[in-house]
């Protein structure tokens, strides 16, 4: 991240000197810049090769979420996702969903649709993944003292109505998440980040070391490159 005067500007600029050999680098990228959102592990590097590092080491839980009104929390959702190494997010119901709140991360994050709950519950017990639910229902037992599966499928519904009563009748197990002030409910995106750093202390280690930022042009001027 570079900043000049009052302005901040996300990213790194060309790279400066020669070139890196590596083809996980975008010749683009180095000559012009890179202004995505990535950690500095990733500057550079073209999408497909970020997407396949990020293959190497996805977690084993999995993410769905109900689709029937178009809920702005899925962006963040997916991003969540991303962010705690999910190995998929679940679209149940309509396909279309606002990738906003995302923020690009569905880029990196695989994303698969299903058009019914019954559908998605079939597709998650043939992998051997329980579906677990994360709603505040009666009868759910409180995420706070239990440890998730290390293989499951998290699943959550809109925002309002909560999980839809077919989502109910496929999960295999439901958690509710502890809540203590005047609202009935937190909203699916806050939820899912919760539930998915849950899954995290009970079962993943360490994130690995952040790599070394890019070199860079400490006179300010874009260096020789190569071609």
């Amino acid at each position: 991240m570079t900043v000049s005067g009052d302005e901040t500007e996300v990213g790194v600029g060309p790279w400066p000197g020669e070139w890196p050999a590596d083809p996980r680098f975008d010749p683009d990228l180095l000559a012009n810049g890179d202004r995505r959102n990535v950690v500095d592990r990733y500057r550079y590097w073209l999408r497909e090769a970020v997407v396949a590092d990020l293959d190497e080491r996805r977690h084993d839980f999995h993410v769905a979420i109900e689709n029937w009104q178009h809920d702005l929390n899925i962006g963040t959702v997916v991003r969540n996702a991303n962010a705690f190494m999910a190995a998929e997010v679940h679209i149940v119901g309509k396909r279309r969903w606002n990738r906003r709140g995302a923020m690009v991360t569905d880029r990196y994050q695989h994303v698969r649709h299903h058009e019914t709950i019954e559908e998605f519950a079939g597709w998650a017990h043939a992998h051997d993944l329980p579906v677990v639910g994360i709603d505040n229902l009666p009868g759910a037992h409180p995420l706070e003292a239990v440890t998730l599966p290390r293989r499951c499928a998290l699943l959550f519904g809109q925002e309002g109505p909560g999980l839809s009563a077919a989502a109910r009748a496929s999960c295999d197990q439901v958690f509710s998440i502890a809540q203590y002030g005047s609202t009935r409910s937190i909203n699916a995106g806050v939820a899912s980040g919760i539930a998915m750093h849950a899954w995290i202390r009970a079962h993943a280690g360490p994130p690995p070391p952040e790599a070394p930022p890019p070199p860079v042009d400490l006179d300010g001027e874009a260096a020789s490159r190569a071609p």
